[in-house]
């Protein structure tokens, strides 16, 4: 969806330009004072969104031409307009500063939501510290995917969207799965709406969730121990589903063509329930079906979200809701494709060549139940309660290469046969309090919450009855036979148990200098049947933010994270979990009142007692080797990033980023992920197309890559990408206040390139490839 946002249609009456009109419209925010505007009058109304946002309208009501009435309503508001018949397109005067900054701010439980705002970036965020503080206010690196990001740039996974966050490095080993490493370190520490789920890996397919269902997605680099727990020190993923809060009948469907046969619907409604509109409800959904430039591969995938909200009194709502994920992928790859012959030479395929057999398969299903209460109280507290039933599985039947094949023949590769099901479930419930309190005659925030959770993963597969050779891969068209599988046997069970307090408070030591501290008391628990490990952990977090002036402010930081992990010593003790500490420091700014960010950061993050072995000792009374505790990687670099409006109708998202990580030797750890990555994208509102045509475009680029190995043939060897820079454009036209289409192409120019993947494997990314979107909303 474009910035050149048009709300409030209503079909045009005979020779109504004038004539009088039956007005009724509440004191409510403008938007939707506008949009009743429309439908009670002949009047078309084109605005970006981001210029209403945040305003309110006064109640407007009689017997008034359409013009006045939209005059009535625009008073006090700084905005004016111009009209061609029955066309009124709003702006901002350019000369007016006072119309620029100091607009009305609506002030409400859903003040972060970015559904509506037409911007890309946030006023608040509680990813951090679980304080609402706006992204100038935290001492750590932050960046939002809002809503108007997603659908500019026509993102359909999660994968997708995170490759357009700063400092976040992504990688693909196979179509089905994208990895995200941030400084350095696997991005393990996923939450919802606040609430932690266990992540470490992407064989449920978290990284193909479609984000239709969500407002945004927040992303805070360093570690994040404050508020998630357990995880690795590199960041944290929260995504924020979309609520149902509007009290009117709203809604958007779309129909979607793009390249490989991909054929996408979404729809996505808003109701109120009772007349008054305390209780409302959503629903919003997705279904496609595609093929993809890799040979054979078809998926057909689905998603959906149905919440409702109830305001049991002004102060108090109540919201439960459901989310389901499915992916039905079939003629699946599982791997890459080897990038080394095994006489060390390069190897290069065609971008469309795929190790995926006729009967591989990768089926994902993930469904969540959940629910919130949240109220305010008078004194400026918060408190809000969660509760969450997630149960994931997946059932794969997957084909995997090993090795190198011969440059002449195409023999010599292996073949790694797997038929898994896995199932995890997790039962969460969190509880919240937040507010502010004086001390020494200066006002003070604080957080305090109780968060906990129960979880259960089973494991198991099929043993392959029979195993063909792989013969020349020249020749592979996907008709591998397919191996037979024995009986189901289930290889393990594992129940996961965390609690944990935590608190913050932000001192405002003077009017330009914020202390905040905190910590979190962790007790975390796994039983797998023939053992137990536990771990009680205290996770602290310091942060100082200065205000130079009005739009500047320095800021320093320590947080803190820590892993369990699963190795024991020579006594047959579990080693204590690895320790991420992050080290950060910056600058950061906002301009027009906030409604551009940007930041610059440098950071360091240490990781102490990871598992190596312990020589030649064994654990004691059995076979298995000993480990010990020893210094891990360190991380090393710094980011820049902005992101917001320039200037009325120029939005834009952009960042730069470099992460040194070294091993305890000093040696650079995983040389196949770029040290270096930037990105841009930016859309604009054409002038003088009454705000109905946006353009956009970007480019993503990474630095080079590498990997040495030694092949089958006892050859070593490297093999490198270079560095890749990638570019996409965007358009969107607006036909009527209701409908619209849109056009995003990716790979512009047609690069070809690949991910590398720690075994010497490759994945080539995609070619250039186009989606046309048609938009009709009300």
């Amino acid at each position: 969806m474009s910035l050149a946002l048009a709300m409030g249609f209503a079909p045009a009456r005979a020779q109504a330009q004038a004539a009088a009109a039956h007005i009724s419209i509440a004191a409510q925010p403008l938007e939707q004072s506008l949009l009743q505007l429309g439908r009670q009058t002949s009047l078309q109304i084109f605005y970006p969104q981001d210029l209403v946002a945040g305003i309110q309208a006064p109640a407007v009501s009689g017997d008034l031409a359409p013009e006045e009435a939209l005059r009535r309503l625009l008073a006090g508001s700084g905005l004016e307009y111009a009209r061609q018949g029955n066309t009124i397109t709003l702006s901002r005067p350019l000369g007016n500063q006072a119309a620029q900054l100091d607009p009305v701010t609506v002030e409400g439980r859903n003040t972060m939501t970015t559904e509506g705002s037409g911007s890309y970036t946030v006023r608040a965020t509680a990813a951090a510290t679980g304080l609402r503080l706006s992204p100038r206010e935290t001492p750590q690196s932050v960046s939002v995917v809002t809503r108007q990001q997603i659908e500019d740039l026509n993102l359909t996974s999660l994968g997708e969207t995170l490759k357009t966050v700063t400092g976040l490095a992504t990688t693909s080993s196979d179509i089905d799965r994208t990895d995200i490493h941030s400084r350095g370190f696997y991005v393990d520490t996923y939450s919802y709406d606040g609430v932690p789920i266990a992540t470490q890996n992407d064989f449920f397919g978290t990284s193909n969730f479609d984000p239709i269902l969500y407002d945004r997605v927040e992303v805070v680099r360093g570690a994040t121990g404050l508020m998630t727990g357990t995880g690795n020190p590199g960041a944290s993923v929260n995504v924020v589903r979309k609520r149902a809060s509007s009290k009117e009948l709203t809604g958007a469907a779309t129909l979607g063509l793009g390249s490989w046969d991909h054929h996408r619907a979404t729809v996505d409604l808003s109701t109120p329930v009772n007349s008054e509109g305390t209780v409302r409800a959503r629903v919003a959904g997705m279904m496609e079906e595609r093929d993809s430039y890799l040979d054979r591969y078809h998926s057909r995938n689905q998603a959906f979200l149905a919440t409702v909200e109830a305001d049991i009194t002004p102060d108090t709502t109540v919201r439960v809701g459901f989310e389901h994920q499915a992916k039905r992928p079939t003629d699946v790859t599982w791997g890459g494709l080897p990038m080394l012959y095994s006489d060390g030479s390069a190897a290069s395929w065609r971008r469309s060549f795929s190790i995926g057999a006729d009967w591989t398969l990768w089926d994902t299903t993930n469904n969540t139940v959940y629910a919130s209460v949240e109220h305010q109280f008078d004194n400026g507290w918060n408190v809000i309660a969660n509760v969450s039933r997630l149960d994931s599985k997946y059932d794969s039947r997957l084909l995997y290469l090993m090795g190198q094949p011969d440059r002449d023949t195409g023999l010599g590769l292996n073949v790694w046969l797997n038929r898994s099901h896995q199932e995890f479930d997790q039962n969460s419930g969190s509880i919240q309090a937040s507010g502010p309190f004086e001390l020494f005659g200066r006002q003070h925030e604080a957080v305090f919450g109780f968060v906990g959770s129960k979880s259960t993963l089973r494991y198991g597969n099929h043993p392959a009855l029979n195993t063909s050779p792989v013969g020349n891969i020249y020749d592979w068209d996907g008709s591998y036979p397919d191996p037979g599988w024995g009986e189901y046997s289930e290889l393990g069970k594992q129940k996961t148990h965390q609690t944990a307090v935590y608190g913050a408070l932000r001192f405002a030591v003077t009017d330009s200098l914020k202390l905040i501290l905190g910590g979190r008391q962790n007790r975390w628990v796994r039983d797998s049947g023939d053992d137990t490990m536990r771990s009680n952990e205290f996770t602290p977090y310091a942060g100082l933010v200065y205000d130079f002036n009005q739009t500047y402010s320095g800021y320093v930081s320590y947080t803190d994270i820590f892993q369990p992990q699963s190795y024991r010593d020579a006594s047959g003790k579990y080693l204590d979990p690895v320790q991420g500490k992050s080290y950060e420091t910056g600058l950061k700014a906002d301009y027009l009142d906030g409604r551009l960010t940007t930041s610059v950061s440098v950071f360091r993050i240490e990781q102490d007692n990871v598992a190596e072995r312990d020589g030649s000792r064994f654990v004691e009374g059995t076979s298995e080797f000993a480990y010990r505790g020893a210094k891990g990687l360190t991380s090393e670099g710094f980011e820049l990033q902005a992101a917001g409006e320039v200037n009325p109708g120029w939005q834009i998202s952009a960042g730069f980023s470099r992460a040194l990580v070294r091993n305890a030797d000093g040696k650079r750890f995983d040389s196949y992920r770029p040290q270096n990555l930037a990105h841009l994208f930016t859309t604009w509102r054409v002038p003088g197309t009454e705000g109905k045509l946006t353009v956009g475009g970007g480019v993503q680029w990474r630095s080079g890559v590498y990997i040495d190995q030694t092949t089958s043939a006892g050859v070593k060897a490297r093999r490198d990408q270079g560095s890749v820079l990638l570019t996409s454009v965007m358009a969107n036209y607006r036909f009527t206040p209701s409908l619209s289409a849109q056009l995003n192409i990716n790979n512009l120019f047609d690069k070809k390139y690949f991910d590398l993947t720690g075994d010497g494997q490759g994945f080539y990314g995609s070619p250039q490839k186009f989606m046309l979107t048609m938009k009709y909303a009300f």
